[in-house]
């Protein structure tokens, strides 16, 4: 049940993920507590969009990687065969 309501939990991604099929090179939880997935493309209010976290590993499953972050952090890469680097979110 629990893994359920992960899968379920409500994310931020942007138009470029979910629409386009832009890679994730950026996942932050940031200080509120809030995931988001974003690609290398600059975004606007219109191009954001809030997802089940089920939507964003279907499409990137590297991202399972990097989910056990503490709030705060941040993580990137260049591209799909990169390590996610973990940091302090900024």
């Amino acid at each position: 049940m629990e893994d359920d309501i992960k899968m379920n939990q409500a994310v931020f991604t942007s138009k470029h993920v979910i629409e386009n099929g832009s890679l994730i090179t950026h996942v932050s939880h940031d200080p509120e507590g809030d995931w988001q997935f974003h690609s290398e493309e600059d975004i606007s209010e219109e191009d954001a969009r809030i997802v089940g976290l089920g939507e964003i590993i279907e499409i990137d499953e590297s991202v399972k990687g990097v989910l056990d972050m503490p709030i705060g952090c941040s993580a990137t890469r260049n591209n799909r065969d990169e390590n996610w680097i973990i940091g302090k979110y900024e």
